[in-house]
């Protein structure tokens, strides 16, 4: 890994998203810091595999060619990999079929620099741990709220990704076993009761965002129906307190700009169900990084992932 002469040393991140790809560069230092030096985004484009990944390039190079002196690349997808190759097995949320893309060999091959790749939601919790709302945590999980539930597990002061990269799934934790269908194709998951469309379905509005203004207003459709994603959201932290007993558990994604609708039902429901650790060292936070997490993240995953390698 190239460190200049101050000790320091940067990293590129792509976060490839449904609408658009952005882009991170950050500065790690010897002390342990990391600095967000610059962010960008373009666009995703609707054409297929072929002609976003070529974009992903066309990006990672404008970006290198602005800052010259990046050492690694570190690339977050929404959904699943084959962490050893870098090559997509499942991306939901995009248009065609992602399964057996060189997502990573190809961006890599225009740069010419070191790449690791890693979900977007274990990026987004990364970015939390170094640089945001979980700093200084020791054990943490994360949520990030939007269109799913996507997830996060940090033990040890870092992420915890299993085998095959997919530890830390905790929108597919099962909350009724007979609720309704998940995208996943189980039942009753944590996504499939609390996702953007319940929150349409429960509040009768168009957007959750139109929900959440609703309710601020003293709709009452869309405060019970928030109510109601709040209960549920609220068994499942509730889950990944007794099981992780963690410092900190951090809410990003869209939804957590209605934090003020969600935290009361939320901490009851903890309240009612969490017995087994003392609550009052366990916080419930807010992300602090938005919507740049994923490409931060990605940065740091893939100057850590180099290091390791070299170690």
């Amino acid at each position: 890994m190239q460190v200049g002469d101050s000790g320091t040393s940067r990293h590129l991140g792509l976060d490839l998203g449904g609408t658009n790809i952005k882009w991170a560069v950050v500065e790690q230092h010897t002390d342990g810091r990391w600095l967000l030096l610059d962010k960008s985004q373009v666009p995703t484009p609707d054409q297929g595999p072929v002609r976003v990944v070529a974009e992903m390039a066309d990006v990672a190079r404008l970006a290198v060619a602005t800052w010259p002196d990046a050492a690694t690349l570190g690339i977050g997808v929404p959904g699943l990999y084959d962490p050893m190759t870098g090559v997509t097995r499942m991306l939901p949320n995009l248009q065609g079929d992602w399964n057996g893309v060189p997502v990573a060999a190809t961006v890599a091959g225009a740069l010419g620099l070191p790449v690791a790749m890693i979900n977007d939601a274990r990026a987004f919790g990364l970015a939390e741990l170094r640089l945001g709302a979980g700093r200084g945590s020791s054990t943490m999980v994360g949520l990030t709220l939007g269109t799913g539930v996507g997830g996060v597990v940090c033990v040890g002061g870092r992420v915890h990704q299993g085998h095959d990269g997919t530890a830390g799934e905790l929108g597919h934790q099962t909350l009724e076993p007979e609720g309704p269908p998940c995208t996943c194709g189980s039942n009753g998951c944590l996504e499939a009761l609390v996702r953007a469309d319940r929150i349409e379905d429960l509040c009768g509005t168009a957007t959750a965002e139109e929900a959440f203004t609703r309710a601020r207003a003293g709709d009452p459709r869309a405060k019970a129906g928030l109510a109601e994603i709040g209960r549920y959201l609220g068994i499942g932290i509730a889950n990944l307190i007794v099981v992780m007993t963690p410092d900190k558990v951090v809410i990003g994604g869209g939804m957590s700009a209605a934090s003020d609708l969600l935290m009361d039902p939320i901490h009851a429901e903890v309240r009612r169900r969490v017995t087994t650790t003392a609550l009052d060292e366990v916080a419930i936070v807010t992300a602090e990084l938005g919507t740049w997490a994923g490409a931060i993240g990605a940065a740091i995953h893939g100057a850590e992932s180099a290091a390791g390698m070299a170690a």
